[in-house]
């Protein structure tokens, strides 16, 4: 999925095209709406159900004695904290992407859950479903290479139009912990989607760890820009890519799990950029990922696909069941991803293919071996998901 910028006004249906938000301040005004209603069908007498939309200028504090649904966009303004107890479970009505949680620029979010206790974000259908909601968005002040390098710069999400983007690595969006979201992610058209969990230049101050990504209709995580790491992540059945970066992501990745469906695309879509636009921070993506176990679906596909000039060292990987472990696009012009290859910054140490066709393919331009791209074949040990994923994924085999 490629970010388009494209605006979802919150109380329209209008889209809009939006490379760069270079115009003046667009202000919402304070339209939250928390309904509080005792009891209703499907509750025991008493109990409240809070209704959640709109937006939040003061901190959200959500209380494990109360049932919350999601009916629209739940958009944390710039100051603020929203604060979810471990154990709870949130729902979201059955809308698609016109229900959503985003934690806008300066705002954060405190989620610790434990893996006994944890938090849970999924959909209130009663049979629910890929693409019920839309999922959780954060949005900082980390870098992204689609504005100028340096710069204060900010770019528009594809959904929402909110900013994100600027010149601060350390940007701290908050604390996520022992978190599981269902049934997320979908598309407005084919240019505004949203994932399971939308990343948009977050920054490495914020604490992203045992995340699962259940039963998406779009990508599992995207990572637009930023220098956020994330550790300890499962995503299970994800109906396009399980894990996408794009615009000069420069994090780490520690200790991945990603198990496809029936109805699947890459297991990683890597960008060094976003292509729609342009390369303004003369930068690439280049992440570092490590302990990464990836089980595919045994039919012709492509497990990692590598292009527009990223960068990258993946170590200690395992890859089942995959037409293609890694395919590597690119040219020599504006998408060196083979220069990436030949100067040591593009590549996977430690990797076992499990009856996979293709370990390799080459399709940028540039000459080299699979002995420049793969080193440790066969000594690829993966993640133990068994081990750390225990008590608080569903899903895995």
């Amino acid at each position: 999925m490629k970010n388009k910028f494209l605006v979802l006004g919150i109380t329209a249906a209008l889209i809009f095209a939006c490379e760069k938000d270079n115009t003046p301040d667009i202000v919402i005004n304070d339209n939250s709406v928390i309904n509080n209603i005792s009891g209703g069908e499907g509750t025991d007498p008493g109990v409240n159900t809070v209704n959640l939309s709109g937006v939040y200028t003061e901190n959200l504090v959500l209380d494990s004695e109360i049932d919350y649904v999601i009916t629209g966009p739940v958009l944390m303004a710039d100051g603020t904290t929203l604060t979810i107890p471990a154990g709870i479970t949130i729902k979201a009505q059955p809308v698609g992407v016109n229900a959503y949680i985003a934690i806008q620029q300066g705002a954060q979010i405190n989620a610790l859950g434990t893996a006994s206790n944890p938090i849970i974000m999924t959909s209130n259908a009663s049979s629910p479903s890929s693409g019920d909601w839309g999922g959780l968005v954060i949005c900082g002040k980390a870098p992204i290479n689609s504005t100028a390098d340096g710069s204060e710069d900010t770019a528009t999400s594809e959904v929402g139009g909110l900013s994100y983007g600027g010149n601060t690595p350390t940007d701290n969006s908050g604390n996520i912990q022992y978190l599981r979201i269902e049934y997320a992610g979908g598309a407005i058209d084919g240019n505004a989607e949203l994932n399971g969990l939308s990343l948009y230049a977050v920054g490495n101050g914020t604490t992203i760890d045992y995340v699962e990504i259940y039963e998406g209709s779009d990508d599992g995580i995207e990572f637009f820009g930023g220098t956020v790491n994330a550790s300890h992540i499962v995503i299970v059945n994800a109906e396009d890519d399980s894990m996408d970066w794009t615009e000069g992501y420069t994090g780490t990745l520690t200790d991945v799990y990603i198990q496809h469906g029936v109805s699947h695309d890459k297991a990683f879509e890597c960008d060094g950029y976003n292509t729609d636009f342009s390369n303004e921070g003369g930068y690439y993506s280049a992440p570092n990922v490590t302990n990464v176990t990836v089980v595919g679906a045994n039919d012709a596909s492509e497990a990692i696909r590598l292009r527009a000039g990223t960068q990258g060292i993946f170590t200690n990987v395992v890859l089942n069941d995959f037409d293609e472990g890694f395919d590597c696009d690119g040219d020599t012009g504006d998408n060196p991803t083979g220069q990436g290859v030949l100067d040591g910054n593009l590549g996977v140490i430690d990797v076992t293919f499990n009856n996979v066709t293709t370990k390799l393919k080459n399709d940028t331009g540039y000459t080299f071996t699979e002995a420049d791209f793969i080193s440790g074949d066969g000594n690829g040990t993966g993640t133990d998901v068994s081990a750390w994923g225990t008590g608080w994924t569903v899903g895995v085999n």
